[in-house]
Order: C-alpha cells, then structure tokens, then sequence
C-alpha cells in the first residue's frame, strides 16, 4: 500500500496542469525579442516554443562568434603584457 501511495503522490507532484502551461508559455514568450515586438500579445504554444528555439540557436551562433573572437584577441596579446591580465580578469 505505501508504494502505491508514494507512486501516486510522486507522480502527482509532477503533473503540471494546463493553467501552469499557459503561465510557462506566456513568461517564455515576454523573454523572446521577436515575440515582445509583435502587436498582439497573444501566440499560439508552438509559435513561442518555434520561436525559443530559433532564439536560443542564435544566442548558440553569438556565443561561438564571441568565443572565436575572443581566441582571436588573446593570440594577438603578448601573454605578459597588461592588456592580457586585464583580459584574463574580465574573463575570469
């Protein structure tokens, strides 16, 4: 009998209900640049999930951009110089 109730209860406590979807969805959306411009506040479910994808894909491209750009500035510095340390705090 316990384990049918902690099944019951663990399973329960997982469940998330439509009203906290929609809660999820709309947070996610005020989060997303190209669905806080738009003129209508409302967008379908998989709109905003298209649109976090496509969102975090980029933010993915800007991170790798700034990643080799930053590769790209350290291999310029001479490792002693104060531009270095100074780099390397900023990073740190």
């Amino acid at each position: 009998m316990s384990t049918r109730r902690s099944r019951q209860s663990s399973t329960g406590a997982s469940r998330i209900t439509d009203d906290q979807i929609i809660q999820l969805l709309s947070k996610l959306q005020q989060l997303l640049p190209e669905l806080t411009n738009r003129r209508t506040n409302k967008a379908s479910a998989s709109k905003v999930l298209q649109e976090t994808c496509n969102y975090v894909r980029s933010l993915h491209r800007e991170v790798d951009d700034l990643s080799d750009r930053l590769s790209q500035l350290l291999s310029t510095i001479d490792a002693g110089s104060p531009e270095a340390s100074i780099v390397r705090s900023l990073i740190m």
